[in-house]
């Protein structure tokens, strides 16, 4: 059974009920009646009432409360979390506390940031509860009253009228007309006329008439109980947050293999070669081990991604576009796929008249006349509103008074209105769907050809036909004036801003509840593709939306936008594009788009958004349109890139620190770091380094995304010059110690001098690398430096130099040295650079070659085929 039948039962015994088998949206009415054994002149007993309760539970949202203590422990686990707080842990353990305060502070604030981002899906699940109705009117024991609407069950019935909200899904069994409004629910730009036998939806919301109805569906069970499971169920990892975790598991498994070496080389010379091991070679074996570890785990990672995303939302805020969950941003910059609703998104979402076609009328504006006085503009109807906004001279209607008015109804599907000029002459007007008019009229066969042609062309420009006619005598005979053409026009952006997201390698597809032939006219006139598939046509109805088999994916992607679709339908198209592995955007407005809202990578809720689909958004637009998405995507791209660049510094800088750890120890019998200095490095390396969240770069002419065997690639590379360059200097110094007049030029004699200088040539090589791995040119062409990153890597270079200078926490070293460790930097800045560029042409030229084997491997499969 798929989890979107609208009446699988919400527990086992409501599964052994015969009403569990049927759809009763298609039945007849009597078999409703039937299956549910209610009169609908006396209602359901109060006591069958209960019972039914107990059986199919309470006609509300129900979802899974899960604890806060296991909301707030869920953050703490995973790669880049464990490693952070191990390094607490070793800091502790070592007894450096102000350590131990800064990456527990940094920890804290990851988790308090996910928490907040967490409280974004129940504020979706509370919004979706809002539009649900907290009274119903309904008939029990032969009486009507009003009750709490989430005690309504299955075979009540209720009553429906003006400015209520539609207690569950119902059936109409009485009355002559209501038009309700479910546009939230799915997506159709106007009020449906509903007539007894119609069906109507939980949440929508009642315009015009009074009804009664039997209850079909409660609870979870109706079309806005299955969004709101949906909503539940959707969400995916962010990219980033997968990303991390690679490189975590990366970094861990090289510090794992790299100590368990060096634990295997030490404990092999104390015992073998040496021949003495005692609990002080252990305990020093165990510190330098958490030392390595330490080094190993970037600690600010998680923290600079944070920053660099909420700069990138403020700057976003100034665009008139909300963040409320910053890893959106990151996942725009990737975004291949824009997947728009269509009304009030990517058109006005307001009716306007086209050029009349004139049949008996003299002119426009006397068949707009005639149509505008069969209107009543009270009622704030917008086919009424459309026709007296086309008006040239509004004041015209003040010359008419309105005797007698006949509302529309399903029925005679028009409006008719008798109205008197000054002179006191009446005339009847009538407006309405065109054959109605021709059934009124009678006009002759030539003239109702010619309206039947009118509005088939019309249709199938995706236009709707108005029909307006017009009597002197009393509604004795009629004339058919004209035929009108409604449509909602696109926005003066929409086309302008699908072109430029097209340039930046994002395909728009239109996701609409309205009519096949207006999305394919909306969509020809802003040039997106006409292939509009109906999703009738693409899902069938028994499909599971989490496992959409590939042949229907593959219709998915081929085609340009889609028609006639429900909640489960956008959901089941997010998901399936991005199973075939593209980054899909999202936007939406209503309570039916809230699932695939929050399923999106980026879920984007246009201006006058709902609150749920506010809610299940990452991003909500506030002003109207989607002009705003090139510039989200543009920033998005420019985040990327720091973080990209950031990423590779942080890994190459790792690997450098663990492996001249580990091999000095190994080969030289030396520790070119004290502890010490491996904590205050990873503070002056990592914490000026959230300037670069102000950084300026390139933005990508493509969608970029997490390459991880590129980027681990770069990383290795760079990681592997690193450490010939540190341990250069270290053999280097080496020999100068114990080369007299060497050691006296620069002024370097000890060990403890030579850790000095280590220590400075990775804190200042750190940060020269920065500047190797932010730009994939060479490193002094444009775009530059910001001045916050430039300022804040020439600050923490002074600390370093001062402190090397004056000894704070090391040996102190002269200036000569201090001279000497900058010149060896920036020679090997130069070969950083250049081994940058080699590692970047490498890769482009085998993604070229990969690209063009999968391109002749297509062929040869075309060509078999």
């Amino acid at each position: 059974m798929s989890p979107f039948d609208r009446n699988a039962p919400t527990n086992s015994v409501a599964g052994k009920t015969a009403a569990a088998s049927k759809d009763f949206e298609k039945v007849p009415l009597s078999e409703v009646l039937s299956a549910f054994g209610v009169n609908p002149d006396q209602g359901l007993p109060a006591a069958e009432a209960q019972k039914r309760l107990i059986q199919y539970g309470p006609n509300a949202l129900t979802e899974k409360k899960v604890s806060f203590a296991a909301k707030l422990f869920r953050h703490f686990r995973g790669p880049i979390a464990y490693m952070i707080e191990m390094a607490a842990l070793v800091s502790a353990v070592i007894g450096h506390w102000d350590d131990f305060a800064i990456i527990l502070g940094l920890l804290l604030f990851n988790v308090a940031l996910e928490m907040w981002q967490d409280s974004k899906a129940s504020n979706a699940l509370a919004a979706l509860k809002k539009g649900l109705a907290p009274e119903a009117v309904a008939l029990r024991d032969g009486k009507w009253q009003t009750i709490d609407a989430a005690t309504l069950v299955p075979g009540d019935i209720v009553k429906i009228r003006l400015g209520v909200i539609v207690p569950a899904d119902l059936r109409m069994v009485k009355g002559d007309y209501a038009s309700v409004d479910q546009a939230a629910l799915t997506g159709e730009s106007l009020p449906v006329a509903k007539k007894v036998g119609d069906s109507a939806y939980s949440g929508s919301v009642v315009k015009q008439g009074e009804m009664e109805a039997v209850v079909i569906a409660t609870g979870s069970n109706t079309f806005f109980g299955r969004t709101a499971k949906l909503v539940a169920s959707a969400g995916a990892v962010s990219h980033a947050q997968q990303a991390m975790f690679q490189i975590g598991n990366f970094l861990i498994a090289v510090a794992v293999v790299l100590a368990a070496i060096m634990v295997a080389v030490k404990v092999y010379h104390d015992i073998v070669i040496v021949d003495t091991w005692g609990l002080k070679d252990a305990l020093g074996i165990l510190q330098f081990v958490l030392v390595l570890l330490v080094a190993s785990i970037p600690v600010a990672m998680p923290t600079v991604f944070s920053i660099t995303m909420a700069l990138g939302a403020l700057a976003l805020s100034k665009q008139k576009a909300i963040v409320s969950k910053l890893s959106a941003i990151e996942e725009m910059a990737g975004v291949s796929i824009l997947c728009s609703d269509k009304t009030g998104t990517l058109t006005k979402n307001q009716l306007k008249l086209g050029e009349p076609i004139l049949l008996a009328s003299p002119d426009f504006q006397d068949c707009i006349l005639a149509a505008a006085l069969a209107s009543r503009i009270e009622d704030r109807d917008a086919i009424d509103t459309a026709v007296i906004d086309a008006l040239a001279e509004p004041a015209a209607l003040q010359a008419w008074k309105q005797v007698k008015f006949v509302p529309f109804d399903p029925v005679t599907k028009r409006t008719e209105a008798t109205v008197s000029d000054p002179a006191g002459r009446q005339i009847v007007v009538a407006k309405g769907a065109p054959q109605a008019i021709l059934d009124l009229a009678k006009p002759a066969a030539d003239i109702a050809g010619k309206v039947t042609q009118t509005v088939a062309a019309l249709a199938a420009k995706g236009s709707r036909a108005l029909g307006v006619a017009r009597s002197t005598d009393g509604g004795g005979s009629w004339v058919v004036l004209g035929i009108l053409p409604m449509f909602d026009p696109p926005r003066d952006d929409s086309k302008a801003t699908i072109d430029r997201a097209n340039e930046k390698g994002v395909l728009v597809k239109m996701v609409t509840g309205d009519d096949t032939a207006i999305a394919i006219e909306t969509a020809r006139q802003l040039g997106m593709g006409t292939n509009i598939i109906p999703a009738a046509d693409a899902f069938p109805k028994d499909m599971d939306p989490n496992n959409v088999p590939s042949q229907i994916v593959d219709a998915i992607e081929r085609a340009d936008g889609f028609a006639r679709v429900f909640p489960e339908h956008k959901y089941a198209i997010v998901k399936a594009l991005q199973s075939r592995g593209h980054i899909v955007a999202m936007t939406g407005d209503g309570v039916n788009d809230a699932p695939a809202l929050k399923q999106a990578d980026c879920g984007t809720a246009v201006s006058g958004a709902t609150d749920a689909a506010r809610g299940a958004a990452a991003l909500i637009l506030t002003a109207p349109g989607l002009s705003v998405i090139n510039s989200a995507i543009d920033e998005a791209r420019r985040i990327f890139a720091r973080i990209t660049s950031y990423t590779i510094y942080r890994v190459t800088l790792t690997m450098d620190i663990m492996f001249l750890v580990v091999l000095s120890s190994i080969f030289l019998g030396f520790q070119p770091l004290t502890a010490v200095m491996i904590v205050v490095m990873s503070l002056l390396d990592d914490l000026p380094i959230m300037a670069i969240a102000y950084d300026n770069t390139r933005v990508s002419e493509k969608p970029i995304h997490w390459k991880m065997p590129w980027l681990l690639g770069v990383s290795a590379t760079l990681g592997f010059f690193s450490v010939a360059q540190s341990f250069g200097l270290l053999l280097a110094g080496i020999e100068v110690i114990n080369h007299p007049l060497h050691s006296a030029a620069l002024g370097l004699s000890s060990t403890m001098q030579l850790q000095t200088a280590m220590f400075l040539q990775l804190v200042a090589g750190g940060h020269l690398l920065l500047f190797v791995t932010r730009t994939e040119r060479w490193f002094f062409l444009p775009p530059y430096p910001a001045a916050p990153l430039f300022w804040a890597i020439v600050a923490t270079q002074l600390v370093a130099v001062v402190m090397c200078a004056e000894g704070w926490l090391v040996e102190p070293i002269s200036w000569r040295l201090i001279g000497a460790v900058w010149a060896y930097n920036i020679v090997w800045l130069f070969i950083m650079g250049a081994a940058r560029l080699a590692t970047e042409r490498f890769a482009n030229h085998r993604t070229k070659r990969h690209l063009e084997s999968a391109h002749m491997v297509n062929q040869s499969l075309r060509g078999a085929s």
